[in-house]
């Protein structure tokens, strides 16, 4: 992952982009990346997106996870750690007694 996040920040650092790169702005950033995800899966099945938009899907993931990457670069959050504090936090929420097959939000269980 740190190997990754230095690209990253390498190519941004080449163009002299940083400058625009604040938390709200790479917040909003993600999120429109995340909607162009999105958009590939409009008005198809699942199944019809990825036979049609598989490489624009990857793409699409590729600039969600390059924000969420360059935010957790420079708000100094490790983001395995983030992850694996996220997956306990959801194992607590979720147990498997309650969750196992179930789409129920937490406070439905």
């Amino acid at each position: 992952m740190d190997e990754i996040i230095k690209k990253i920040v390498a190519f941004r650092e080449e163009r002299n982009w940083a400058q625009f790169h604040n938390p709200k702005d790479l917040a909003i950033s993600l999120n429109l990346e995340a909607s162009e995800l999105l958009e590939l899966f409009q008005w198809k099945s699942s199944d019809e997106a990825l036979d049609q938009k598989r490489d624009e899907i990857q793409d699409e993931l590729a600039d969600v996870m390059y924000y969420a990457l360059l935010m957790c670069h420079d708000l100094g959050i490790d983001p395995r750690q983030a992850l694996l504090e996220k997956l306990e936090k959801n194992a607590e929420k979720y147990p498997i007694n309650k969750a196992f097959g179930s789409n129920k939000k937490y406070t439905e269980l």
